[in-house]
């Protein structure tokens, strides 16, 4: 059985900063635009774009794990 780390964050009070700073989401969106469009993209180009959008589902999990984490303190309290 693989071993389970359990890793403890402090929630910040405004959730939104789990999101990929603009410039970066701006970035992201033209790759897959490009692409989208028909447009090859340089293997550069497929690579970035896989890992930032690597990077945005991780800030959507940690974003919706936060939320729930903060829901369950809201009852408790």
């Amino acid at each position: 059985m693989p071993p389970i780390v359990a890793i403890q964050l402090e929630v910040p009070d405004d959730l939104a900063r789990f999101r990929l700073p603009p410039g970066v989401n701006t970035r992201l969106q033209e790759l897959l635009d490009r692409q989208d469009s028909g447009k090859r993209l340089t293997a550069a180009e497929r690579k970035e774009a896989q890992g930032l959008v690597n990077v945005a589902e991780m800030l959507s999990l940690l974003r919706m794990r936060a939320e729930r984490a903060s829901s369950r303190r809201t009852k408790k309290s």
